[in-house]
């Protein structure tokens, strides 16, 4: 029986590891790709969106304190982390991320002229908002609502206010709207679909797809510096100066 050295257990390794990392080099490779081949504003959908109006802060606001005070009477929210000025139907707005005592957060608005909370965003008005963030009109196809209980990990519509509306029109651009502050979280069109299944595929997570950190990704990450340096040994030693060296040896 013929002795097998070690070039070939060396080759066979390779081999076998260059078509299982392989498949995944090539997505790597399609990814990258798409990523620097494709309008980044394109795919958020920017193009499809009016500019943003500016907020006038020539009128009289009222302290923030006035509202403040009013939540925490009224809201069962002992801490507030953040505050923030929005607009809505082009009137300006106090925007407040409170907690409860159970740690519990959610987003308050109330107006800043006023004083007075604001409810949560209704589905007509969700409609309106956001056909007037758009570009041009275009024709509602569906509209979800969505909470914790509704909105798995992969959902595209991720790390993002709950509860809130979705918004599909016939062009399948869909655009999501907090129903508690009335602010636009995203806007989803066909090549951010396209680009989110390459992102899930070029970090290998493939529930929340953004987590870089999976031991899926560092596992395939080793595998390819082997296999990479698996190739570089057997160039060296098949090498006719490698075996020429051996053989005046």
């Amino acid at each position: 029986m013929k002795r097998r050295n070690y070039k070939f257990y060396l080759r066979k390794s390779h081999r076998y590891l260059g078509v299982f990392i392989g498949i995944q080099f090539i997505f790597w490779t399609l990814g990258g790709l798409y990523f620097s081949w494709t309008d980044i504003d394109e795919i958020h959908g920017d193009h499809l969106r009016k500019e943003k109006v500016e907020i006038n802060f020539e009128r009289d606001f009222i302290s923030p304190k006035v509202v403040l005070d009013e939540i925490k009477k009224t809201q069962n929210a002992p801490t507030i982390n953040n505050m923030r000025v929005i607009e809505i139907y082009g009137s300006p707005f106090y925007e407040f991320a409170v907690e409860d005592k159970n740690k519990k957060g959610k987003l308050i608005v109330a107006d800043a002229i006023s004083g007075k909370i604001r409810q949560a965003i209704s589905e007509e008005e969700a409609k309106q908002i956001v056909a007037e963030s758009l570009a041009k009109p275009l024709d509602v196809k569906e509209i979800v609502y969505l909470t914790k209980e509704n909105v798995g990990g992969h959902h595209e519509y991720r790390e993002k206010p709950l509860p809130a509306w979705a918004i599909t029109y016939e062009n399948d651009l869909t655009v999501y709207l907090s129903a508690e502050t009335g602010q636009i979280g995203a806007f989803r069109t066909t090549k951010w679909r396209i680009f989110d299944f390459l992102w899930m595929l070029h970090t290998m997570d493939y529930n929340g797809r953004d987590n870089l950190n999976n031991y899926v990704l560092r596992g395939f990450s080793i595998l390819g510096i082997v296999t990479i340096l698996s190739g570089f040994t057997l160039f060296f030693v098949s090498s006719k100066f490698f075996r020429r060296r051996k053989t005046n040896r």
